[in-house]
């Protein structure tokens, strides 16, 4: 079984994002992608988002992303905290998720996940031989656009946090 929902994704190291901001600008360029799917709400830049949601150098924490990102689209909007299995929920009804790669405050110092801290938009998953893949876009590189990557749920599961975001 797969679904993959068609995202256009960016990358957080475009031109159009201030250099301060891109080495931490994953979790609005996160937000941006996943506002700009969303038809009904078209979304605000990355640079805008990244003030608004309350970016650091360091990154965006959940607790903040889902705070302001709740005061920004109003009471119309479903912001919150949700397990894997509403993921994929989500992913069936056709709405991408945000999802964080966290391996220091989850204290799995010693885990190797995909990435150590980063924001990413959930788009799709795919279940081959049991097994649990996640697809995603990975909010690119210095010089690459966003790239489309799928990853292994089980070697991550530890320190994956998911935020769904949807019209009420």
């Amino acid at each position: 079984m797969k679904i993959q929902l068609d995202v256009q994704g960016m990358s957080q190291y475009s031109k159009d994002v201030f250099p301060q901001f891109q080495n931490s600008a994953c979790g609005p360029t996160t937000i941006c992608v996943i506002l700009n799917y969303h038809a009904s709400k078209q979304s605000r830049g990355v640079n805008e988002l990244y003030r608004m949601l309350g970016g650091t150098r360091i990154g965006l924490f959940t607790w903040r992303l889902i705070k302001n990102l709740r005061k920004l689209l109003g009471s119309g909007w479903d912001v919150s905290r949700c397990s894997l299995a509403e993921s994929l929920k989500e992913l069936e009804a056709g709405r991408p998720v945000a999802m964080k790669f966290d391996k220091h405050f989850t204290f799995q110092w010693f885990s190797k996940p995909t990435f150590k801290y980063h924001w990413v938009p959930l788009i799709g998953y795919e279940i081959k031989d049991d097994e649990l893949y996640l697809l995603l876009h990975d909010n690119g590189g210095r010089n690459r656009e966003s790239q489309i990557r799928k990853i292994r749920y089980s070697d991550n599961y530890k320190v994956l946090t998911f935020v769904k975001i949807k019209p009420r």
